[in-house]
C-alpha cells in the first residue's frame, strides 16, 4: 500500500494507564505511520485520542505520570528512552485549546513564534527567516507586532500552528484543532493545515471527528474506541462505515448517508462518495440506470 516510503512511526502494543486511574486510557494500540502520510485519527470522547497524541512526542510517559506498556519509536527513536525536549524537535503537537499553547508572556506575535526559536538558541538572522516563513504559512503575515490575546480563536489557532512550524519538526499531530473554532476558524485553519502538509511535505496526524475533514484531508483514518483501535480504513472504506460511526456517536458525511438510504434500497452501486462532487456523479448515474 505504501510502497517504498518508509515508516515514521511504529506503535507496538501500546498501553496507558492514568496515576489517578484504574481504567487503561490506551490497551494495546498498534499501527503505523509513513512519511509525507496524512493520517486520521478519530473515535468518541474517551476513545483515548489524546492519549495517544501526548504518547507520540514523549510527553507520555516522561510528563504525565502513569503505567506504560509496549513501545512508541519515531524515526527509530524510543519515546521512552528518549529526552521531551529531543522528540519536541521531530514532533510538533497543536492542541485542541489555542490559548493553552501560547506562552501568555509574549507581547507580540512575533515574540510568540520567536519564544520556542529563542529556547533553541537559533541564530537571530535564521529565526528571521523562520517566523516570516511560518507566519506566511499559516496566513498571518501583517500580524506580526498584533498581541497574541487580541486575535480570534481561529487566528490564534493558526498562531499555535506557526509556533509549531517555526520549530521544523518531521511529524506534526493536531488533536482536534478546529473542535472549539467558528465555521470560518475551522476553514481557515484547516487552509493552513493542507498547505503545510503540501508545502512541507511533513507527516500529518490529525484527530477530528468531523468526518468531512477527515474524508476531504487523509489518506488513511484510524478509529479508537475505549482505548482500541476498531478499524483502519482508506477513505472509500470509512464513507461506508454509516452505521458504525453512528453507534460510536460520530456523525458521518451527509453524502456517506445519503448513499447508506439508497443502497438500503437497492438504488446504490460501487463506493460511496467521498465529497459532494462524487456523490452528485453517483447520484446522476443511479437515476440514469433507473
Amino acid at each position: 500500500m505504501h510502497g517504498t516510503t518508509s515508516e515514521v512511526v511504529a506503535v507496538s502494543d501500546l498501553a496507558f494507564r492514568y496515576l489517578s486511574r484504574s481504567d487503561w486510557a490506551l490497551n494495546g494500540i498498534r499501527f503505523r505511520a509513513f512519511e509525507k502520510e496524512f493520517l486520521g485519527i478519530t473515535g468518541p470522547s474517551g476513545a483515548g485520542k489524546t492519549t495517544l497524541c501526548l504518547s507520540l512526542n514523549g510527553l507520555i510517559p516522561h510528563v504525565i505520570e502513569g503505567t506504560m506498556k509496549g513501545a512508541v519509536v519515531v524515526r527509530g527513536l524510543d519515546t521512552q528512552r528518549t529526552d521531551v525536549s529531543q522528540m519536541s524537535n521531530i514532533v510538533g503537537l497543536v492542541f485542541q485549546d489555542p490559548r493553552s499553547q501560547l506562552t501568555g508572556s509574549a507581547m507580540t506575535v512575533e515574540e510568540e513564534v520567536a519564544f520556542g526559536l529563542q529556547n533553541m538558541s537559533v541564530p537571530r538572522d535564521v529565526m528571521r527567516d523562520r517566523i516570516r516563513e511560518a507566519l506566511d504559512a499559516v496566513g498571518l503575515t501583517g500580524f506580526e507586532m498584533r498581541a497574541p490575546f487580541e486575535l480570534s480563536g481561529g487566528e490564534q489557532q493558526r498562531l499555535s500552528l506557526a509556533t509549531v512550524l517555526a520549530m521544523r519538526p518531521h511529524i506534526i499531530v493536531l488533536d482536534e484543532p478546529t473542535e472549539m473554532l467558528d465555521p470560518e476558524g475551522q476553514v481557515e485553519v484547516m487552509r493552513a493545515i493542507r498547505f503545510i502538509h503540501q508545502m512541507y511535505n511533513m507527516t500529518t496526524l490529525l484527530v477530528s471527528n468531523q468526518s468531512e475533514v477527515l474524508l476531504e484531508n487523509a489518506n488513511r483514518i484510524i478509529i479508537l474506541d475505549k482505548g482500541r483501535i476498531v478499524s483502519e480504513n482508506t477513505r472509500q472504506e470509512f464513507s461506508r462505515k454509516v452505521k458504525s460511526l453512528q453507534n460510536l456517536g460520530i456523525k458521518p458525511t451527509q453524502v456517506s448517508q445519503i448513499a447508506s438510504i439508497l443502497d438500503a434500497s437497492g438504488l446504490w452501486q460501487g463506493d460511496y462518495p467521498i465529497n459532494e462532487t462524487d456523490a452528485a456523479e453517483a447520484i446522476r448515474r443511479c437515476v440514469l440506470r433507473s
